[in-house]
C-alpha cells in the first residue's frame, strides 16, 4: 500500500467561517461547496472541511478498499468506520491505530 496522502479533512464547527478562513489561507475558492463538505484542490491534494468530523483524517487512495481495510486490520488497526459510499460511488473507510489516530482510505468510483 505505497500511496501518497491525497486528502486531509479537518473537522470544523462553523463551516461558513472556516470556508472564509481556509479560502484566504489557501488563496483559492473551494471546488466543492455543500452543507456537509467543502473541498479545495491544492496541487494533487485535497483539503476538506467537514462539519460532521471529529478529528483530522488523512486519506490515501486505494484500488480495493475492502482489501486495504483488511490489510490494516491484520497489521493491528481497529475499525472506526466501515466503508461507505459518500456520493457518486466514492467509498471511504476509517481505521484507528494503537494511539487513537484515524487513518482514512478512499476508493474512487469505478
Amino acid at each position: 500500500m505505497n500511496q501518497a496522502i491525497k486528502v486531509i479533512a479537518y473537522p470544523v464547527k462553523d463551516l461558513e467561517a472556516a470556508k472564509t478562513l481556509y479560502s484566504k489561507f489557501l488563496g483559492l475558492e473551494p471546488y466543492a461547496d455543500s452543507p456537509y463538505y467543502v473541498g479545495y484542490r491544492v496541487g494533487d491534494m485535497e483539503i476538506g472541511l467537514d462539519p460532521n468530523g471529529e478529528r483530522v483524517v488523512s486519506y490515501i487512495e486505494v484500488a480495493d478498499i475492502e482489501s486495504a481495510t483488511q490489510g490494516l486490520l491484520d497489521a493491528g488497526a481497529t475499525m472506526h468506520q466501515e466503508a461507505k459510499d459518500v456520493g457518486g460511488g466514492m467509498l471511504i473507510a476509517q481505521l484507528v491505530d494503537a494511539d487513537g489516530n484515524v487513518l482514512g482510505l478512499r476508493q474512487l468510483p469505478q
